[in-house]
């Protein structure tokens, strides 16, 4: 009697659970987990200087215009990623000479857990350390760079595309971001007529495009930081006008400032005894930026492309002053 109790037990406990079970067992329950990171800097408008000591209520975080709620902050918590991006134009390789000098000091400043990527770029990038935490090894590559020559053009696009390409491949709870070495002159005639004698590097294929390049970097929320070497030469205003001006005519103009704005970086111009320095205090201000998290408030089609903006709290902005907000423009669903 008791075994048979018990089968009644169990059976009525089992149709209860049927009937509690969802009519649309065809539907699987699925919850959007997406996060969107996103690294800001605050800086002082005139000196440029980084602006510290923010808390998570200082800032608001709008998508497409609809304010989101800040899930996660943080400061100097989360590793970086860094690919060193290298021009191999002449211009650019007697200063790779002087930073590797005085490269391993720079990267000191960078955490033990940090990775750094060495890739060197012409017509076609190319690594010469995959991602290490080796200080040694990563200064091993920039004396590599230093002795490496190329009769191709500069192709920047393609530089930064696959330089982001690589970093695709990383932690994604890690901060991606390329330091990109350039003298922003891309000395070729035109995305489309690239000279056969220039892409020997890409198997004869054309280049990425900077719509592509940008897309890519959005969708891994990269931030492109570059350093430009200013020209050692002293001429006079005009006579520095008259050169800009043709060398604009023979060759596009550089785009290292949009790449920078639309992913939150920064554009250092140097020379190059300072090279090492400012490397350095880039390092620094990479790893005080603030990473703010959340999850869209609304969604939206897979693919489509979302505004991002970081603004301050109006008190916030009133207590600091004049100061810029740097972060991602977007990012892809």
């Amino acid at each position: 009697m008791r075994i048979r109790a018990l089968v009644l037990i169990f059976s009525g406990l089992s149709t209860l659970l049927q009937a509690q079970a969802p009519v649309h067992d065809d539907q699987p329950f699925r919850v959007d987990v997406r996060v969107v990171q996103v690294d800001a800097q605050v800086l002082d408008k005139k000196t440029h200087h980084v602006r510290p000591s923010l808390k998570q209520e200082d800032f608001l975080l709008f998508e497409d215009n609809v304010p989101q709620k800040i899930t996660n902050f943080s400061q100097d918590k989360l590793p970086l990623s860094v690919v060193l991006l290298f021009d191999l134009t002449d211009s650019v390789r007697p200063v790779l000479k002087s930073l590797a000098e005085g490269a391993l000091e720079a990267l000191q400043h960078l955490k033990p857990e940090d990775r750094v990527t060495v890739m060197v770029y012409a017509a076609a990038a190319q690594v010469i350390q995959p991602a290490t935490t080796d200080r040694a090894l990563a200064v091993a590559a920039i004396e590599k760079a230093s002795r490496m020559e190329s009769d191709e053009a500069a192709y920047f696009n393609e530089g930064i595309f696959q330089a982001t390409e690589e970093l695709s491949h990383s932690d994604s709870s890690t901060r991606r971001v390329i330091i990109w070495l350039t003298d922003d002159v891309p000395n070729i005639p035109s995305e489309t007529e690239l000279p056969a004698r220039y892409r020997r590097s890409l198997k004869g294929a054309l280049p990425h495009t900077q719509k592509q390049a940008l897309e890519d970097l959005l969708r891994t929320g990269t931030v492109v930081c570059s350093l430009v070497k200013q020209s050692e030469e002293s001429y006079d205003g005009e006579q520095r006008l008259m050169n800009k001006r043709a060398e604009t005519m023979l060759h596009p103009p550089g785009e290292v400032n949009k790449y920078a704005s639309a992913t939150g970086g920064q554009v250092i111009e140097f020379k190059k005894k300072e090279l090492k320095d400012k490397l350095a205090a880039l390092i620094d201000d990479l790893r005080m930026r603030y990473s703010l998290a959340y999850h869209p408030s609304e969604p939206k089609p897979k693919g489509k492309y979302c505004n991002i903006k970081v603004k301050l709290a109006p008190e916030t902005q009133r207590s600091l002053g004049k100061v810029v907000v740097e972060a991602r423009q977007g990012y892809y669903r």
